[in-house]
């Protein structure tokens, strides 16, 4: 399946390429990447190290291309067990990930911090975000969305317009861009195009999505010429500006810039965030990864609602099927 893909693809880029890529942010190497211990173990220092290296490139799948460097430990404030700084180094740039070693050097660790200091649902900014359904809904619902993704767009059907049927009044989306550029090519683009309507009008963005959702086939075309399908793509963002009455020519330099800086912050943010494919839901900041069947999405919904105090709508029984007459002889 190709949500397994994305899984994966995904999961390579947070744990490996991100940890690059951060650096921007300002993580430095360590000065002196030199021993691992000091006299944690029996073992030779450089045995240890090469130990530790081994199970961190296999448990983090690290290229081949990618240094690996084994900081010296340090106090830390888990009793049997001391700091120990890794570092990743490629293409010039570098970066540390913190690990725990044990005292008698037979045990390496990874300790993550979870912060529940806020609401997970206050987490995600949905600022500039167009907003489908009602403002002071009780429950708001965060999609981190691929336009290119075809179990995205199954998604996209189970909400629209079931769910939001279901839950009128009581659940609000927005949409946040993680375009899976490894495997989908246009996606980054269709992500920009449906910002530029975003920028002059929520409904526009709504209406290019439910459309780019059900007509990705017709996108990608036969050749898959990504080419042709920036074109589609911006040939029906100014079809969708004309009919909402946008600004034509504000319209045009937002989709000849293709400016990526928007959709690049939203799937850094999505990293941050533990996403790693799509879609990704965040129900009131409870995540649900990948195209469940809609009873589960809605399982999801009537715990945040009775987690609320709002009593979640009932269930409407289908009227049984009556059978077929059997045809005349």
């Amino acid at each position: 399946m190709e949500y397994g893909k994305v899984v994966f693809l995904s999961v390579r880029r947070t744990l490996v390429w991100c940890l690059l890529v951060t650096l921007s942010a300002g993580c430095k190497a360590q000065s002196s990447p030199s021993s691992a211990a000091n006299n944690v173990s029996p073992v030779p220092i450089s045995q240890l190290n090469r130990r530790i290296e081994v199970l961190v490139r296999s448990q983090f799948e690290v290229p081949p291309n990618v240094d690996v460097a084994i900081g010296a430990t340090s106090k830390s404030e888990f009793p049997g067990f001391e700091n120990l700084p890794v570092t990743f180094s490629s293409h010039g740039k570098q970066t540390v990930v913190n690990f725990l070693l044990s005292s008698d050097g037979n045990t390496v660790a990874r300790l993550e911090r979870f912060d529940i200091s806020h609401s997970p649902s206050d987490m995600i900014s949905t600022q500039n975000r167009p907003l489908r359904g009602t403002q002071d809904a009780k429950i708001t619902i965060v999609n981190f969305d691929d336009l290119e993704c075809p179990y995205c767009a199954r998604m996209h059907g189970q909400l629209f317009p079931a769910t939001l049927d279901r839950y009128k009044g009581l659940i609000k989306f927005y949409y946040k861009d993680y375009p899976l550029v490894e495997i989908h090519p246009w996606a980054m683009h269709a992500a920009i195009d449906a910002n530029c309507l975003a920028d002059q009008s929520g409904d526009a963005y709504w209406k290019f999505v439910d459309y780019v959702h059900t007509h990705g086939d017709e996108i990608t075309g036969p050749a898959h010429d990504s080419q042709l399908a920036f074109k589609t793509l911006d040939k029906l963002t100014r079809e969708e500006g004309q009919r909402s009455k946008l600004d034509g020519a504000k319209l045009d330099v937002c989709i000849t810039k293709q400016d990526e800086a928007a959709v690049r912050a939203s799937m850094k943010q999505g990293d941050s965030l533990g996403v790693n494919g799509t879609p990704t839901l965040f129900v009131n900041g409870e995540r649900i990864a990948g195209a469940l069947p809609q009873a589960e999405v809605w399982t999801a919904i009537d715990r945040a609602l009775r987690e609320s105090g709002v009593q979640p709508p009932p269930l409407v029984a289908e009227a049984p099927k009556t059978p077929a007459p059997p045809s005349p002889k």
